[in-house]
């Protein structure tokens, strides 16, 4: 598929079937995020990949709202960065999400980006924590996002051009 036709087909899944993920296409996603551009090669991401059924309903929890969904993906991937190794891991671990999302979109499957960098568990302590202390997650790495993976059961149009809000840009000066 054409980049522009993966970006207009590309929703958010929030609902997904029973179906497992063929060990194939899992490959493909963890290449997918291994080759992901990082400021300075400096490759500060690491990633969780979780498909075991117990720790994805775990993970649903990691936060009150928008982590539901993770429960019923068949595949989440938790993006990890490490601060030390760069200034803007929280870009370069969004690079590896966005990415991993396209590739999930050109494989046929659905995805959905669920934020925990900044966000609380419902008991009122990082979501981060949580996540880090269920994974056993190192110390010195942060946890910026889940992303759910999984055969959609829901069906989005794509995005129209005619409606993309070109108002939002400016040529040569603002």
């Amino acid at each position: 598929m054409e980049l522009i036709e993966l970006l207009k087909n590309r929703r958010s899944r929030r609902r997904f079937t029973d179906r497992k993920i063929e060990e194939e296409k899992k490959d493909l996603l963890i290449k997918s995020v291994l080759l992901s551009p990082a400021s300075k090669s400096s490759n500060p991401w690491e990633f969780v990949v979780v498909d075991d059924p117990e720790l994805l309903k775990q993970l649903a929890t990691s936060k009150p709202h928008g982590a539901e969904l993770v429960a019923g993906a068949s595949l989440a991937f938790v993006v990890l960065g490490n601060p030390a190794k760069s200034d803007v891991w929280i870009e370069d671990c969004s690079i590896a999400s966005v990415l991993l999302q396209l590739e999930a979109e050109d494989l046929g499957l659905g995805s959905c980006w669920v934020q925990v960098r900044a966000r609380n568990h419902a008991d009122g302590y990082p979501a981060s924590e949580f996540i880090k202390k269920l994974l056993g997650v190192p110390e010195n790495l942060e946890v910026l996002s889940i992303v759910a993976i999984g055969y959609s059961e829901e069906e989005k149009k794509p995005r129209v051009f005619e409606k993309l809000g070109y108002e939002k840009i400016h040529q040569n000066k603002y």
